[in-house]
């Protein structure tokens, strides 16, 4: 399975005091960057390629997918009009989203627990969104909106009609059908002139002209995440998301050896 990836933007509501920031994939936590996170975690989860959308500062990221030797793993696509937008992102990495089969399409500027994505590859859904309901309320977070266990609203800005919602964890995975709509619908943006819309509209407007229930989720609710917008992210992603991240781990780890050795105790007493 290939990830696709936006990572073209600024990162300018971090308000860093530096005159030129790196991009955000490329902030560090606990001595890694995210990127680096990423491809550990692709890797363990059995992805085999990543398409990063690249824009700003380009050089860098490719700079460092080479010092962490992923060049046979990692292909950049530059959009040069990284500066009106994620949507034209979506648009410039457009052919590798229509790659035939299931593909995710993913926020570069999340720092997740592993098991979110293990989650999103091995849910029955062939177009599936990640739905966290411990979330902040406010028109920031992008919101999925469930009615009877059916995803009827996608977006930051709701209305009313629904049983409950969750913020979006900012990964889906999509069928090749609903990539090519998701595409269509960029194409149909652009040409409007609405280049500064935020790429989610796209994915909302596919949901809701498929079929009732073609998208559907899956609840992550208490696994560690963060996207990272503002300033603020960065201190919490260090301090406090990253070590729920290791602790998360470290229990999963644990639990597989206490497994093995039950199973290795069963099969002696055969």
């Amino acid at each position: 399975m290939k990830v696709v990836m936006l990572a073209a933007g600024i990162g300018a509501r971090l308000g860093s005091k530096i005159t030129e920031p790196p991009p955000k994939v490329l902030l560090r936590f606990g001595g890694k960057s995210l990127l680096e996170y990423h491809l550990e975690i692709f890797r363990q989860q059995g992805i085999d390629e990543l398409v990063l959308g690249v824009g700003y500062k380009h050089q860098d990221i490719e700079r460092e997918i080479m010092a962490l030797g992923a060049q046979d793993f990692v292909r950049t696509v530059f959009n040069e009009d990284y500066r009106e937008g994620n949507i034209v992102t979506l648009w410039t990495v457009r052919d590798e989203l229509r790659c035939g089969g299931p593909v995710l399409l993913m926020d570069a500027d999340v720092l997740y627990d592993e098991e979110l994505l293990a989650r999103l590859i091995n849910s029955s859904h062939q177009n599936c969104l990640l739905l966290d309901r411990d979330f902040e309320p406010g028109d920031e977070p992008v919101k999925i909106c469930v009615r009877d266990g059916e995803v009827v609203e996608f977006r930051k800005w709701l209305s009313t009609g629904y049983d409950y919602c969750g913020e979006s964890v900012g990964m889906f995975k999509l069928s090749n059908d609903a990539a090519r709509l998701i595409i269509a619908q960029t194409a149909l943006y652009l040409d409007q002139g609405r280049r500064h819309e935020p790429y989610e509209e796209t994915i909302r407007d596919a949901l809701l002209t498929s079929p009732r229930g073609a998208f559907a989720f899956e609840d992550i609710t208490g696994l560690p995440w963060i996207e990272i917008d503002f300033a603020a992210d960065v201190a919490r992603a260090e301090n406090e998301i990253l070590p729920r991240i290791a602790s998360a781990a470290n229990k999963r780890r644990a639990a597989t050896v206490i497994k093995g050795d039950i199973d290795r105790d069963a099969a002696q007493d055969l």
